[in-house]
């Protein structure tokens, strides 16, 4: 179970004192995530979802919190932070940094089909476009300068062609520069588990702990490697194809994003391959810790290099 810090129900009684939410009925741990502390809570007034936050500081968070209540308030169905009697969003718990946020309706899925593709390709493009009014910038921490730091401290782990992978791989991205095209607050995390699904309906878009401001071509590349891809890394072309057109249909791409994306589906899986790798093998103190495999972003990087795989409209 991902869980580092415990909350026993009697510390969760206390420290919801601060709030109006009723009594509590339920406390009950997530066994999700490699980030954070999380619990779904139950109470006399509703479902919430109670974070403690393992990594982030209590000076990071507010733009986290700001944007949620920010996409909120604009029909994006994310978590709402709920605010205490103080009117903030963000306490303290057992020494932690914790917020506790509404829970949203529905459930992932490991095997999205066309429509479901499609529906999330819409509400990306939603929220990009909610995102547009958004007037606080996080400068991306999982950037260039990440992953030049991150590189030489996995490199040790890698045999003589993963770490030739890597060697090639990261001043080629290094050399990039996506300032030109269109920016704005992204999820960046916006795999299939932090989807909630009704059918083919969204219901939700939780996990915004890694969302900053960056390239919104940057976010759908990072969607489409894990929405759109085939257990052996392969992109699934028709799947990527329906994900993109129904995202165009809401927010047009760029003729200068259609240029960038071969590279921007590298970078967004060199991304993960470094931070699954640094989670594996370098994984912080914890009671159990949900690593997953690294290999799986290897292959899809590796598959983009030999094929040049990158479906477009």
């Amino acid at each position: 179970m991902a869980v580092f810090t415990s909350v026993s129900e009697a510390e969760l009684r206390a420290w919801l004192g601060d709030y109006s939410l009723g009594q509590l009925l339920e406390l009950q741990a997530i066994a999700s995530g490699v980030e954070n502390t999380n619990y779904f809570v139950t109470t006399s007034n509703g479902r919430f979802v109670l974070t403690l936050f393992e990594r982030l500081s209590a000076d990071e968070l507010p733009f986290y919190l700001n944007l949620m209540a920010h996409l909120a308030r604009h029909g994006i169905p994310c978590p709402s932070p709920v605010a205490n009697r103080r009117n903030q969003f963000l306490g303290t718990l057992n020494g932690k940094p914790a917020c506790i946020v509404s829970r949203l309706s529905g459930k992932s899925t490991a095997t999205p089909n066309s429509a479901q593709c499609a529906a999330i390709g819409a509400m990306l493009g939603q929220m990009h476009i909610a995102g547009q009014s958004f007037s606080q910038i996080m400068p991306n921490p999982r950037g260039a300068a990440w992953r030049a730091a991150t590189a030489p401290q996995v490199r040790r782990f890698l045999d003589a062609e993963q770490a030739a992978l890597l060697d090639s791989e990261i001043p080629l991205h290094a050399q990039q520069n996506w300032a030109a095209l269109p920016q704005g607050a992204i999820h960046a995390d916006l795999f299939r588990d932090n989807v909630l699904l009704e059918e083919n309906r969204v219901g939700g878009l939780i996990d915004f702990y890694f969302a900053c401001s960056d390239a919104l071509l940057y976010d759908v590349a990072i969607t489409v490697n894990d929405w759109c891809m085939n257990a052996d890394g392969t992109l699934d072309m028709a799947r990527a194809q329906t994900f993109l057109r129904a995202y165009h249909a809401v927010r047009p791409l760029l003729d200068s994003e259609r240029d960038a994306w071969p590279l921007m589906l590298r970078v967004a899986a060199l991304r993960f391959w470094l931070s699954r790798l640094f989670d594996l093998h370098l994984p912080r103190d914890g009671e159990l810790v949900n690593a997953h495999d690294p290999r799986h972003f290897e292959r899809i990087l590796k598959n983009y290099i030999a094929t040049a795989q990158a479906v477009w409209l």
